[in-house]
């Protein structure tokens, strides 16, 4: 597996791929990896003749300067897996590689990014999409692949990829979990014991949530209340907001619509550490 540090490698090393007709796959991460992020560089490695797997913490996309710099950095440790999972090339910029200079062009998503994680943290996905930009532009890459546990990123990357037309196919994979339930993330390596052991209430609130948006007569706010009922057994967990949505456009729900994919999410606090989760049923 091959480190790529700068701009100018990626571009000339994926230029060279695209000129022997190989078939590139992107996987963007913040690193700290774990098995979600393993097993889209092994899809990828399945798919594609070669795999592109960036490791940046993007501060474009932290709204928060602490988290920022409590989030966990090992690509010492990155790279020993990535290689085994089919990575061809590692893309490990510095921030002023990435950045040389303070970026002044805003994405504005709309409704979109007016809900969940954009209303939460202001900024967040104008700082996801100027990177993700970035990424498909140096890389090219035919497939780029990401995890639905960040559900409302798919979508702000879908939308992007459509309305810059990016001549690429956007790939989303399932959330991958611990054998408790809790969704695997790099910000679980931030919990002390005490914190794990509640944290997989965040998914049990889910799988509540979805058992009575499957038995097809609670309105969308007896669902909600379900959801919260079951985090509120728990007093250490702070909940931000927990929402019932349709699950393409991500809008709040107040009724049912026929034949609709809907999309439970929430976001808490536990241990002062903040995650992400959420179930998409089908009607």
């Amino acid at each position: 597996m091959e480190i790529l540090n700068t701009v100018a490698a990626l571009h000339a090393r994926t230029e060279m791929w695209r000129r022997e007709n190989k078939r590139i796959g992107l996987v963007p991460t913040m690193g700290a990896l774990h098995e979600g992020h393993l097993q889209l560089v092994r899809a990828a490695a399945q798919e594609c003749d070669v795999v592109v797997t960036s490791i940046f913490v993007n501060p474009t996309q932290f709204n928060n300067a602490e988290d920022f710099q409590l989030y966990p950095r090992l690509p010492e440790a990155d790279a020993t897996l990535l290689a085994p999972a089919g990575c061809t090339a590692l893309f490990l910029p510095s921030v002023a590689e990435m950045y040389p200079q303070p970026t002044v062009l805003r994405f504005d998503f709309g409704a979109l990014e007016r809900v969940m994680e954009g209303a939460h943290r202001p900024g967040h996905f104008n700082g996801v999409a100027t990177v993700v930009s970035k990424l498909f532009h140096l890389s090219s890459p035919h497939r780029a692949y990401f995890g639905q546990k960040d559900l409302q990123q798919v979508a702000i990357v879908r939308q992007l990829v459509a309305d810059l037309s990016f001549n690429l196919e956007l790939v989303a994979f399932p959330t991958v979990r611990e054998a408790d339930g809790l969704a695997m993330s790099s910000r679980n390596r931030r919990l002390d014991a005490a914190a794990r052991t509640v944290a997989p209430l965040l998914y049990q609130a889910l799988q509540q949530a979805a058992v009575v948006v499957q038995e097809g007569q609670a309105t969308p706010a007896a669902v909600l209340e379900a959801a919260q009922g079951v985090l509120a057994t728990e007093p250490t967990i702070q909940t931000e907001y927990v929402e019932v949505v349709d699950a393409q456009t991500l809008q709040p729900l107040a009724e049912w619509q026929p034949g609709q994919a809907v999309a439970v999410c929430l976001a808490a606090y536990i241990g002062g550490v903040r995650l992400i989760d959420n179930v998409v049923v089908a009607r």
